[in-house]
């Protein structure tokens, strides 16, 4: 399910659990909600706000380290590729077709990833991600033929660039494990489940007025903006917090 689709239906659970709990407490006779009923809900209610807090902060605090790994290999791409490119420039003109080509490939991998009009799932980009990475893998014995030194400098230059090919595989590779299982979904929905009950408890200890379901709106949509967080930091190829191609570029 798409982040933002996720984070409107909590949004909707939430608020529907918060007017529930103003319509029942209207229903419920008022000794059942004074006293030590109040208290033992109260307690409850008390739990699970902290239970939401600290699971919905190790989510947050999980999602942006998907992030900030995918960010991180990006510039490590970025250097392994720019390593490539110097490492074929010493080994020649016979070298210039191959620099050609790459830069024509990363220019087209740059394009098809970050475009504003093509928004491919992170499911995808990992797909994809993976393959080009057997290819990187692959792809050394084909350059070593391409390629001819014939002084010492230009085969340390081949060597140099078989090594920054291996990596850059390597480093896709990675990328592509990363965003295999960013996210537990059944984890977000049990955190919604308990924002909802919370609420739930919230309107039965209050009075239902305007400003009670103003405020169950507010923190309804404060919920749901929490998830899209942590559903959309998880995504960093296809989300609103998107990874940056400036490194390679």
């Amino acid at each position: 399910m798409a982040p933002l689709k996720f984070a409107i239906c909590s949004a909707i659970a939430v608020f529907i659990a918060g007017l529930a709990g103003l319509a029942l407490q209207r229903i419920v006779p008022e000794k059942h909600l004074t006293g030590a009923p109040r208290d033992m809900v109260g307690a409850v209610v008390g739990l699970l706000g902290l239970l939401s807090a600290l699971v919905l902060g190790l989510l947050i605090w999980t999602a942006y380290g998907v992030y900030s790994a995918q960010n991180l290999a990006i510039q490590t791409l970025a250097g392994k590729v720019l390593q490539f490119d110097l490492a074929l420039s010493d080994s020649g003109p016979q070298a210039d077709k191959i620099r050609a080509q790459l830069k024509e490939n990363l220019a087209k991998t740059i394009d098809e990833v970050w475009h504003p009009g093509r928004r491919e799932t992170d499911a995808d980009f990992a797909a994809e991600n993976f393959k080009g990475a057997i290819r990187n893998l692959r792809a050394r014995e084909p350059l070593q033929e391409a390629l001819h030194p014939t002084t010492d400098q230009e085969k340390q230059a081949l060597t140099a660039a078989t090594a920054a090919m291996d990596a850059i595989g390597q480093t896709r590779m990675q990328m592509s494990f990363a965003l295999a299982s960013p996210v537990s979904y059944p984890l977000v929905i049990m955190v919604v489940t308990w924002a909802a009950l919370l609420f739930f408890g919230y309107g039965l200890m209050s009075k239902a007025n305007a400003v009670s379901m103003s405020a169950v709106l507010i923190g309804a949509v404060a919920a749901a903006s929490a998830t899209l967080l942590v559903i959309d930091l998880s995504s960093p190829y296809s989300g609103i917090f998107r990874v940056s191609s400036a490194p390679l570029k």
